[in-house]
């Protein structure tokens, strides 16, 4: 059963402090995927927040909240319990009841695992190059193509397959429900990633994949609808990402500047070394303020923030960026190594700058609004 609200956070500081910290490290170092983790924080109602599924004051706020409490702890984690709830959006707000039934539960407890598959070695922010075919036949469609950058891939039991069923374009593309395990369905092998390695990231290929009409997610020719309806919370759930990964990295680079002694002094007390932690203290807490403001606007508007969460999403993983950099200048050779986590921290950021639309194509969408 979910949390109340008022709980959701303790509870998230409860796991943190006895499951997640003993981990952490030896699962990046493994590659493993913290399952049982996303499962029982997902259970605690978060994706139920965003979906409709939880009836609360501000839940994209409190959402945002949590992934940010998450991430300060296991960037990984906060991005897959995020990414869950992507994945889980088509089916909450554009299945059919039969659909629900089966698998919205499961869902929403991270019991059954979901990707959503939209990008493909020739389409990543221009989705209207999606080449992934379904051809009608009978009761059922068959899908022929490849799917890339599959977050969950290898780990997750169902997938949101966006293919061309119509014409040239977004105007012709449909949103099938996909069992990862059905035949013609080949995971391939895990993206070797410069971080989040804990979080498995694929191509899947789709070869002859029978899928019945009863599995399509809104309509026909109409599945940008069903895609759009998790774009905005996608950019807020990485810009929450952002903000609690940078704060992370001035945790520990505070720490350390305040024991580190060079030249009888402590270096926080250069003003080298203070003024850089103040600018990042600052940059966290103004990504962190523009998120509240982007995620206080869904909350009362619905989907029409789609700027706000573009300038969050923007800034925040921009600030993670460089406050993380920094991070690594504060503790000198030490940060450089692999045994201080803000070396991997830093590589984690970078991904952040490039998943859920680029920051370039932020800016796009920033600007075409002016």
């Amino acid at each position: 059963m979910p949390c109340e609200p008022d709980h959701i956070l303790a509870e998230i500081d409860r796991l943190v402090s006895e499951e997640v910290l003993a981990i952490v490290e030896t699962s990046e170092r493994n590659e493993t995927f913290p399952s049982a983790l996303v499962s029982k924080i997902c259970s605690l109602g978060l994706p139920g927040l965003v979906l409709g599924q939880t009836k609360t004051p501000d839940p994209t706020t409190l959402f945002c909240v949590a992934i940010e409490r998450l991430a300060v702890h296991w960037l990984a984690l906060a991005e897959a319990v995020h990414l869950q709830t992507l994945a889980t959006s088509g089916l909450a707000q554009h299945g059919d009841d039969k659909l629900k039934n089966e698998f919205l539960p499961d869902m929403l407890n991270g019991k059954l695992i979901g990707s959503n598959c939209l990008s493909e070695p020739s389409a990543g922010s221009d989705l209207s190059q999606i080449e992934t075919t379904a051809t009608s036949r009978g009761d059922a469609y068959v899908l022929n193509g490849v799917k890339s950058w599959v977050g969950h891939a290898g780990v997750s039991g169902l997938l949101n397959v966006y293919a061309k069923t119509g014409g040239a374009g977004l105007g012709g593309l449909t949103c099938f429900l996909v069992d990862a395990g059905s035949p013609g369905v080949q995971i391939q092998s895990r993206e070797k990633k410069m971080g989040v390695r804990a979080l498995p990231t694929a191509k899947i290929v789709f070869e002859q994949v029978e899928v019945p009409r009863s599995r399509i997610l809104g309509r026909i020719n109409r599945g940008m609808i069903v895609a759009q309806s998790f774009f905005v919370q996608g950019r807020l759930g990485i810009a929450a990402c952002a903000v609690g990964l940078a704060q992370a990295a001035l945790n520990r680079a505070t720490s350390y500047a305040k024991a580190r002694v060079q030249f009888g002094s402590k270096i926080i007390e250069f003003q080298g070394i203070s003024f850089l932690l103040a600018d990042m203290s600052t940059e966290i807490e103004a990504a962190r303020q523009l998120l509240c403001r982007a995620c206080r606007e869904r909350d009362a508007r619905g989907q029409k923030t789609e700027v706000l969460a573009a300038q969050a999403k923007l800034f925040a993983t921009d600030t993670a960026m460089k406050v993380t950099t920094h991070a690594v200048q504060v503790l000198g050779a030490y940060g450089y190594t692999s045994d201080e986590p803000v070396e991997r921290w830093m590589r984690e950021a970078k991904l952040l700058q490039i998943i859920e639309g680029t920051n370039q194509i932020q800016r796009v969408t920033i600007a075409s609004r002016l």
